[in-house]
Formats: structure tokens, C-alpha cells, sequence
């Protein structure tokens, strides 16, 4: 109809903490073996796809337009994110659109909530957005497990922004195994200054085992009863990150962040995936304010947020109507 305003479609996705990571040897691919047990929290990008016409679409707004995609962003550290095609949410649309044999000619437009460059996953949250909102905006109703193998090409991470929840990942951390929660979880992210390249993470994960043998690595039975039973000081007792020690070798600073939630109270403290922002298992919501209030006058962070988990994984929030589903 002529002057119809575009269609568009929002997605949210929410942040991630590894609650047990355990990293095997280096495969000859280059990658490790992952014992990785995913958590979902309560922070959520936004993501919004409309269409767009690629020989007049407005790009003042700082988006940036190549083959069919544009990209733009807003909200804490949206300056850090990447406006080009090796945004990951932007390699979503390209390979759903792939998928379908159509042209990606949507306009992205990304709310962010979750830290950039934290270690929270945010990057594949957009990307597990993206993937459900152009699917939505465009009527393609695509098969989870479909949905899921894309997410799988674009990250290791975004198949379980996908499902949310507690998940088991294996291989690279994207065969996931959906796991039971019988509780809710509080937690407080302390935020860094700038971010941690997960490359040199595991690069320096490597060099600090050296020749020392290690195992296939496997999810502590202990942890995933604590999850099943939502037993916070069962899940205090296991929380592991294999990755911790190199990331404190990158960044000695963070010894003190993780220093000072365990001094304000904190059940357990360790490095999220790769880092460098730090999570913390509090006893209750009221814990939680006072170790996020601690963190943020400690001076050893920039920032401190509480939030809770499990969450559930990508949603979409709004869509035509002949797409809803």
C-alpha cells in the first residue's frame, strides 16, 4: 500500500553466566572441548528489524548499509558495537535470509542492556534476536532445530540465547542439553573497564596448563544437583570457570572486584566466561543490593547490576500479524 509505514519485528535475548566452565585440551582445529553450563539471567537486549529498500533507505541515524543489511545501536557501550557485517547480529540476517533464498533487507536496530565486551554473551543475544525477529517479520516459520543449526554457524554461544533457561554445552559449548532449575537464582555482575579478547583468554588458558595433561572435561554432578534443586549454597560450593586463572593473568585487576564482592557478602564470586566482568551468587534479593551496592563504591569495577536466573531464552515481543506464531 502506498505510504504504509515498513514492517518491523522486536526480539529480546538475554545475557548468560557460566556457572561451571570446564575447557578440555586444544583441538587440532584449534578450539577446546567445552563442558560449558549455561545459566540465563534477567538482562535482556532489545532487537528490531525493519524493512528497508536499499536504494533510499535513511542511514543519517548512523546505521551502516551494505548488501541489504544495516545496522545501529544504542545504550550502554553501543559505541564498542560493531556496525558492519562483522556484527553478529547482522551475519544473522544474512544466513536466515540465505536460508530462505531471499534477500536480507532489513534495517537492525539493537537496544542494549547487557555489558559489551563483558563476557555475558551480548553479541549472541543479538544474534539469536535478530534470527527470531527477521523470522517473524518475514513469515518463514522456521523450525527450532533449523533456528538452531544457523545459531550454531554464527557462534558457539547463540544457540543457547535461543533456548535460555540452564543448558549443558558440549563440543564447542553449541550441542546443548536443556537442563532442570528448581529455583531462582540472585546474582550481581561487577562491569569492567574495556573488555578481554576470548581468543587470548584461551590462548593464555593454553600456556598457563602447558604440558600438563588435561582431562576430557565433564559437568561436577554436584552443580547440576545444586540447579535441580535450587540449592544456592549446593551451587556456591561448585561454581567453576576453567578460564578464571587466565583472565586474571590478562587482568590482575580483577582479583580485587572478585575480593571485594566475597568481602560484602557474596555466597561465591568468579570470572564470567571469559571475562573480565565478574559474577557473584548472593543468598537472596536483599544480599544482592547490598554486594551490587559494595562492588559499585569499592572502586574496583565501573559498574555493579543484580539480576536473576534462570530467564527465559529469545523471545519475540512484537511482529506483523500475519506473522505471529
Amino acid at each position: 500500500m502506498p505510504g504504509a509505514a515498513p514492517r518491523s519485528a522486536s526480539a529480546t535475548a538475554p545475557a548468560k553466566v557460566n556457572v561451571q566452565l570446564a575447557v578440555g585440551p586444544v583441538r587440532p582445529d584449534g578450539y577446546h572441548d567445552l563442558a560449558n553450563v549455561f545459566l540465563a539471567v534477567d538482562l535482556h537486549d532489545r532487537v528490531t528489524v525493519t524493512e528497508a529498500d536499499i536504494e533510499t533507505a535513511d542511514i543519517e541515524t548512523g546505521g551502516v548499509e551494505t548488501g541489504g543489511v544495516r545496522v545501529s545501536c544504542v545504550g550502554p557501550g553501543s559505541e564498542l558495537v560493531p556496525a558492519d557485517a562483522t556484527n553478529l547480529a547482522w551475519r544473522a540476517v544474512e544466513l536466515l535470509a540465505a536460508h530462505h533464498g531471499r534477500r536480507p533487507d532489513v534495517a537492525v536496530h539493537i537496544e542494549k542492556d547487557i555489558p559489551v565486551a563483558g563476557g555475558m554473551a551480548g553479541g549472541s543475544a543479538d544474534a539469536a534476536a535478530a534470527l527470531l525477529a527477521c523470522d517473524a517479520l518475514w513469515g518463514t516459520a522456521t523450525p527450532r532445530d533449523e533456528l538452531l543449526s544457523i545459531a550454531a554457524e554464527l557462534g558457539s554461544d547463540v544457540p543457547f540465547s535461543v533456548i535460555g533457561g540452564a543448558a549443558l554445552g558440549r563440543g564447542r559449548g553449541e550441542l546443548l542439553t536443556e537442563l532442570p532449575v528448581g529455583g531462582v537464582f540472585h546474582w550481581v555482575f561487577a562491569l569492567a573497564d574495556g573488555g578481554l579478547s576470548t581468543p587470548k583468554v584461551y590462548g593464555e588458558c593454553d600456556r598457563l596448563r602447558g604440558d600438563t595433561p588435561v582431562p576430557e572435561p565433564e559437568p561436577a554432578p554436584e552443580l547440576l544437583a545444586a540447579l535441580r534443586d535450587g540449592d544456592e549454597a549446593g551451587l556456591a560450593g561448585a561454581l567453576a570457570n576453567d578460564l578464571q586463572d587466565a583472565a586474571l593473568s590478562l587482568r590482575p585487576a580483577l582479583a580485587d572486584t572478585l575480593a571485594a564482592g566475597r568481602e560484602a557478602g557474596a555466597l561465591a564470586a568468579l570470572v564470567s566466561g571469559s571475562g573480565p566482568s565478574c559474577a557473584f551468587l548472593a543468598e537472596d534479593a536483599e544480599a544482592a543490593a547490598r554486594v551490587a551496592a559494595a562492588l559499585a563504591e569499592s572502586g574496583t569495577c565501573r559498574a555493579a547490576r543484580a539480576t536473576t536466573g534462570p530467564a527465559p531464552g529469545t523471545r519475540v515481543v512484537s511482529a506483523p500479524v500475519h506473522a505471529r506464531r
